[in-house]
């Protein structure tokens, strides 16, 4: 089983590698910079080879790198989208060092722009990154289904379907058990029939991580609060169904849910005594 949960950066890679095997974890998701700025450390190579090495020794893997909340690619004002544009391009360079990486990042939000604005918004900039690379990023894009709330884009998965069809670019996707719930597709009584419509409007093909939170909120209500695993209303049931799907349980499961190290201990060692 392929499970772990976001860890902090701020001791680097091999650091980050450590506490994963130290919680029972072999996957992990870290913010690239400071998640509501934007300023990024400089890379040391030394750590970021040290963690390879270790991360091989240990299967580690794939990690997954957060992009900050403050990108905003369908953002209204031109400095907004730049920066979004900047920091994701410098994002995809500084991964090139973890060959395999997961990129993760919130679609935007069209802020009364209108959805159909926002999308092509998002499309456009997301090819200049890829035309200005120079070659293919080894990192794997991703976009992650949202709740709805206010004005984000990707509520659904037509908007996400939508992104990767303007912008022509082979995109992943990162499903939220939270988001996805709160954004009105049930995942406990329905589960086949969610995976289903995902696979008719994106392809399961595309589905490459699984953010695993319980939610605060019911069903369709357009929000976007973790829960601990089993303590929402998603519930225990549901996430053993979850992890046990032939389509899911050889996905690699992140854990975003409202925990301390020991939480996460605890929440890993208890999903991997659920899976079958």
């Amino acid at each position: 089983m392929k499970i772990g949960c976001h860890l902090s950066s701020s001791g680097g890679y091999l650091a980050m590698g450590q506490t994963a095997v130290s919680i029972g974890a072999n996957v992990f998701q870290f913010f690239t910079r400071n998640p509501r700025g934007g300023a990024a450390k400089p890379i040391d190579k030394a750590d970021v080879a040290a963690f390879n090495e270790y991360a091989a020794a240990n299967g580690i893997g794939p990690i997954l790198a957060h992009a900050p909340y403050t990108l905003n690619a369908a953002g209204a004002e031109e400095r907004v989208r730049e920066f979004a544009e900047m920091t994701m391009a410098d994002d995809l360079r500084r991964l090139e060092l973890t060959p395999g990486a997961l990129y993760n990042f919130h679609p935007g939000s069209h802020v009364g722009q209108g959805a159909e604005k926002g999308i092509e918004l998002i499309s456009s900039m997301l090819r200049r990154i890829f035309d200005n690379f120079g070659s293919t990023p080894s990192t794997t894009v991703l976009l992650e289904t949202m709740a709805g709330k206010g004005s984000e884009v990707g509520r659904n998965f037509e908007e996400l379907r939508a992104i990767m069809d303007l912008s022509g670019l082979n995109l992943g996707v990162c499903l939220d058990t939270c988001h996805i719930w709160d954004g009105g597709y049930d995942i406990v009584g329905n589960l086949d029939g969610v995976l289903e419509e995902f696979d008719r409007v994106i392809g399961l093909d595309k589905l490459k991580a699984i953010h695993l939170n319980d939610t605060m909120n019911t069903l369709a209500a357009h929000k976007d609060r973790h829960e601990k695993i089993g303590k929402g209303k998603i519930g225990l049931e549901a996430f053993e169904r979850i992890v046990n799907h032939p389509k899911l349980r050889d996905l690699p499961f992140y854990l975003e849910t409202p925990c301390d190290l020991q939480g996460y201990k605890e929440e890993i060692a208890l999903l991997k005594g659920l899976q079958k």
